[in-house]
């Protein structure tokens, strides 16, 4: 009985570990998310640490360096905007209010915020790939709205990458920013349905985009 007693504790001590590493995992990668949405790419891993209300050997424990943590960072985030596309393409709807919804979510999670870290760090293939697939579900979405013509037809997918940034970036300081940045968000989606007038200029291009998250693009 003893022995299995302490074994337990054992178990219990390694198990209770695990689950404040976990739970600080949650909390750096949250804190990164918020700092460099606000702060950009250059934004020290202290204010990270910080924010998360960890010390930086705890963060640094878990990440070797601040570009691990920027790949991380990125690989959890598109993991998330692919569920939430995978979630927008089965809700029932119209195209329009199943794209709307999906990007009020994205903004929520801010997203977009990673568009701040382009060409600051090197490209898992991991992220790559999962890259691509977000793309292709997002190109079924709005493919759904126009096809059944509640989404003007001259949108593209980097379209809607560029406002989910956009809004991922919007300042959040007190809780008028934030009733400010759902109205703004509000009528750009409304933006999004038929019948408005075309857009203006070219279409934006993914191989120009695609670009700026090389690394030798920033220096």
């Amino acid at each position: 009985m003893e022995n299995s007693a302490a074994g337990g504790r054992r178990a219990g001590g390694r198990f209770g570990r695990q689950t404040e590493a976990e739970r600080n995992d949650v909390l750096v990668l949250d804190a990164a998310r918020a700092v460099f949405a606000e702060q950009g790419a250059d934004a020290p891993v202290s204010a990270i640490a910080e924010r998360a209300g960890v010390g930086m050997g705890t963060l640094y424990r878990r990440y070797g360096s601040k570009e691990q943590l920027l790949q991380r960072l990125c690989v959890t985030g598109i993991t998330s905007t692919i569920a939430g596309l995978q979630r927008a393409l089965e809700a029932e709807g119209t195209g329009w209010a199943a794209l709307a919804s999906y990007m009020a979510a994205a903004v929520d999670e801010r997203a977009g915020a990673f568009a701040a870290l382009a060409g600051t760090f090197s490209l898992p293939r991991e992220l790559v790939d999962a890259n691509e697939r977000a793309k292709a579900l997002a190109e079924r979405l709005l493919r759904r709205g126009i096809d059944d013509r509640t989404v003007r037809e001259d949108v593209t997918t980097l379209d809607i990458t560029h406002v989910v940034e956009m809004f991922s970036r919007y300042p959040r300081r007190t809780e008028e920013d934030e009733h400010a940045r759902r109205r703004m968000l509000a009528m750009t989606l409304d933006g999004l349905r038929a019948g408005h007038p075309p857009l203006p200029g070219p279409q934006p291009n993914w191989a120009a985009y695609d670009r700026i998250w090389e690394p030798s693009a920033r220096s």
